[in-house]
């Protein structure tokens, strides 16, 4: 069926369909190097734990039939294999019939860690990446045209995407709609950038600029991608520059990334190859009718389940990044409907001494990518996820969301855990466990250009309190 295909399309395939699969890698490779510590057998919160008293069908995993450390790792490299095949094309070098199992097998999998992850995978980005990976199925690989109707669900996965981040915060908070929001938010992000301290000093008034422009690409760009070409390729193209932005401005692993891949999928990429002076593909074939049956059935799938995410966008009491199923399918999304004023941040300190005395050295340990020595710069971790620094930040806002594992980490650094200790950047025992651990809450906030030039410290931190009092194995 001609209406079926549209070969015009071809260059946003190749680019989305390589770049999911990188971003692909780079989730299973995040999972390999930190299941250990967080959710493996002796971990913060055990996967055997979970599975042992959540149904299959309330979270189907692979791990549901069976879970050992070296099977999840199994998983989580084979993972890392299958992508790194996916980036170097290997879906375009097999059948069509193979692309889309291999595309399936990964989902099977990705989801399968997602859905034992507990708190450490509770993020967008996880329900976004499985989402999009799910469509990915039914594009086809370079022996067919791209199907229409598949480009279609990727634009309404991108329209749900910003449109319900846009939404979120006109209802939410009101530097939202006064355009203040900016003079916080590059302060009080989870996880600044090595950047962020530049874009925080801006004049205010770019900040406004910035929060108006935010408007105009979450709540007017994703309505016009649904336009004729060339306005949905410019709709498209906002979206892909507001990115790039945020991707400078802050760490949210993968979250940008993706969204730029969903955006590229809008381009007309006929016209992008003739600026780009590229050559196109041969003639590309009309699918088979299988494979059309299957994205019929998709099409249907996602018409079906749409419903409960365009109810949550029109209702008055809109929920952020919830999925309304445990496959991921067809979820909601937004971000930021509030903005914090004040960072804090805890810090984890510990001692070798026998007991504590008004002159007891503390020693700091150091995490990779939240703030903690106001001299160093944080670095740039994204698209790589670092889900104990991530759960750090909102763990610094309420104690609630530190149970339980909080205390369990403390336990595992009174131990000297290796599992545990190579999520972090420093560990000042090496040589023998600590005997007493302490939290302690600071306010952080970014230093003016004249405070950086005098003390060479990008933050200045302040007491607030105690988080955790001095504690030791024993207790």
């Amino acid at each position: 069926m001609e209406w079926f295909t549209e070969s015009g399309y071809w260059l946003g395939r190749l680019v989305f369909q390589r770049g999911l699969a990188a971003l692909y890698l780079v989730a299973f490779l995040s999972s390999a190097n930190q299941f250990r510590a967080l959710i493996g057998e002796h971990g913060l919160l055990p996967a055997p734990r979970f599975i042992a008293s959540v149904p299959f069908r309330k979270s189907p995993s692979v791990f549901q039939l069976h879970y050992s450390d070296r099977f999840f790792a199994m998983v989580a490299w084979s993972g890392v294999v299958l992508s790194a095949a996916l980036v170097a094309g290997a879906g375009d070098r097999v059948p069509l019939w193979a692309s889309v199992l291999v595309w399936a097998l990964l989902w099977v999998l990705y989801l399968s860690i997602v859905n034992v992850g507990q708190v450490w995978y509770g993020f967008m980005w996880e329900s976004l990446l499985l989402e999009a990976g799910f469509l990915a199925v039914f594009l086809g690989n370079e022996e067919t045209a791209p199907p229409v109707l598949t480009l279609w669900l990727l634009r309404w996965l991108l329209f749900r995407l910003e449109f319900g981040a846009g939404l979120i915060k006109l209802r939410g908070d009101s530097c939202w709609r006064d355009l203040t929001c900016l003079y916080y938010h590059h302060e009080t992000q989870p996880m600044p950038g090595p950047l962020s301290w530049f874009f925080h000093n801006l004049p205010r008034r770019l900040h406004r600029m910035e929060t108006a422009a935010n408007h105009f690409a979450q709540l007017g760009a994703p309505v016009a991608l649904f336009a004729p070409q060339p306005v949905a390729s410019v709709a498209a193209g906002v979206i892909l520059l507001t990115q790039l932005w945020l991707v400078a401005s802050g760490n949210f692993a993968w979250l940008n990334f993706l969204t730029i891949l969903l955006a590229v999928t809008a381009i007309d990429g006929s016209r992008a190859a003739d600026v780009l002076s590229l050559h196109g593909p041969v003639p590309l074939a009309a699918p088979p009718v299988w494979f059309e049956g299957l994205v019929l059935a998709v099409v249907a799938l996602v018409a079906v389940l749409s419903y409960w995410p365009v109810r949550n966008l029109l209702s008055r009491h809109q929920m952020m990044n919830y999925s309304f199923g445990s496959l991921h399918l067809v979820n909601t999304y937004g971000a930021f409907g509030n903005i914090s004023r004040t960072r804090h941040e805890i810090v984890i300190e510990g001692t070798d001494e026998r007991a504590i005395t008004d002159t007891t050295q503390w020693k700091e340990y150091g995490f990779k990518a939240k703030p903690g020595d106001v001299r160093r710069l944080v670095p740039q971790v994204a698209p790589y996820h670092l889900r104990l620094d991530w759960l750090m930040w909102f763990a610094a806002i309420s104690p609630a969301y530190a149970d339980p594992w909080f205390r369990r980490l403390l336990t595992k650094l009174l131990d000297n855990d290796p599992a545990v200790l190579k999520l972090l950047r420093t560990n000042p025992f090496p040589a023998s466990a600590p005997t007493y651990l302490r939290a302690r809450l600071y306010r952080y906030r970014y230093t003016d250009r004249r405070e950086r030039r005098e003390t060479r410290a990008w933050w200045h931190r302040t007491p607030a309190g105690d988080y955790v009092s001095p504690v030791r194995k024993a207790d």
